[in-house]
């Protein structure tokens, strides 16, 4: 064993080659990353990195020297475009063809595309430089798609003292998150002057505007397409590695004889919650990342990877108010404030399956009654993962 590619230079990427030396893996590791930059922290993007004081060195996750000590031989700017699981090989822009004994596979996602408006969604550090650009004063912003990212940018784009209206297929923003959630966030955006217009049905969008099922058309100055994202496997097409709704991986991260998957695009069944699992969350592509490089390793010399058992974590800033969540938000979960109140602006809401507490959400919550619910939340996973007999759940996208 002394080759190991890794696919994708984000985040899982970078930690699992950071982990592979951290277990004394001192063969070749070549780090395929379809940008031309370092690996960089993506959150920010849709947030701090819209303002015009930010710096984009900021993003980096690694200084220089910390890069150079993992002796990687970095391949910016290069595009896996096939693979071959039963040759071992992997297959870049260009025709080069790279052998491997070991395979990670972390390329994340990509934005559903909006015909006309491609070039004006949100993946990566051009995109968010492209935007910032355009997000002038005064401009009148139309954002698609109301999740996160949607709701996000609208923050990012008043701040910059431009004229929003957020689209919504769904009846409310963020809905799925819980009533209280979505009620916060939909009369913060109102209190900030976003138009939000919910229930409508985009049929047709371009850079100067999109027209509405009911036939209205909304000139806009700037469109942004933020209806979703798909697993970045395209590429993986006849390879071998089984694909559906990211790369299908065992409880170990494994994918096939050889072959790890991390981060975004790796779809693995999580004991925690008794499902397979697909998380778009950073600390989960780090820890997960991690992860796959252990069972790599130990799938390599003969041995078997343990489960990765994990609890998702993910976090908003929108205005004023900050969004934590811990755990699931799952469609037709019981939900209930079980600390603070919705009145105040300052709440926590627990999400219950089965009378198992599986996630929560703190809204401006204090930091210390939020670790409580969280270490709450962890315990039932833990158990739950212990036992064996944890009720099947699904992740809301």
């Amino acid at each position: 064993m002394t080759r190991i590619v890794i696919v994708g230079a984000g985040a899982a990427g970078l930690a699992a080659a950071e982990e592979l030396r951290r277990s004394r893996f001192d063969g070749t590791i070549t780090l395929v990353g379809e940008e031309q930059y370092v690996p960089y922290d993506r959150p920010p993007l849709s947030k701090q990195a819209l303002e015009d004081s930010w710096d984009n060195a900021r993003l980096r996750l690694r200084a220089d020297a910390d890069l150079a000590a993992l002796d990687a031989d970095f391949r910016p700017g290069r595009r896996a475009v096939a693979a071959d699981a039963a040759q071992r090989t992997v297959t870049v822009d260009g025709g080069e063809e790279l052998s491997y004994d070991g395979l990670v596979i972390a390329t994340g996602v990509v934005p559903v595309p909006l015909p006309g408006v491609d070039s004006s969604t949100l993946r990566g550090l051009d995109d968010a430089s492209r935007l910032r650009s355009r997000l002038q004063p005064g401009a009148h912003v139309v954002i698609i798609g109301a999740g996160f990212l949607g709701t996000e940018l609208a923050a990012a784009a008043v701040k910059r003292g431009c004229r929003v209206t957020l689209l919504d297929r769904g009846g409310s923003l963020l809905a799925r998150l819980g009533e209280p959630v979505s009620r916060h966030v939909a009369s913060l955006h109102a209190a900030q002057g976003v138009e939000v217009r919910s229930g409508v049905r985009v049929t047709h969008a371009d850079a100067s505007g999109a027209a509405l099922a009911d036939g209205t058309w909304l000139p806009a100055d700037v469109v942004i397409g933020c209806v979703g994202s798909v697993a970045a496997t395209a590429w993986l097409e006849g390879s071998g590695v089984p694909v559906d709704n990211g790369v299908l991986c065992a409880a170990d991260c494994s994918a096939a004889p050889g072959v790890v998957a991390a981060g975004d695009v790796a779809r693995w069944f999580n004991p925690a919650y008794g499902s397979l699992m697909r998380v778009e969350h950073r600390t989960n592509a780090t820890q997960q990342g991690a992860h796959a490089a252990r069972t790599l390793l130990a799938n390599l010399d003969g041995g078997h990877g343990i489960a990765f058992v994990s609890v998702p974590y993910a976090w908003s800033h929108q205005f004023d108010t900050r969004i934590q969540i811990h755990g699931l938000t799952v469609q037709g979960a019981d939900t209930e404030v079980v600390a603070g109140a919705e009145a105040d602006g300052s709440f926590i809401l627990a999400h219950r399956v089965q009378d198992r507490l599986v996630g929560i959400i703190g809204v401006n919550a204090p930091m210390r009654e939020v670790r409580r619910w969280q270490q709450l939340v962890h315990a039932e996973a833990a158990l739950a993962a212990a036992s064996g007999v944890a009720p099947p759940v699904s992740l809301v996208r």
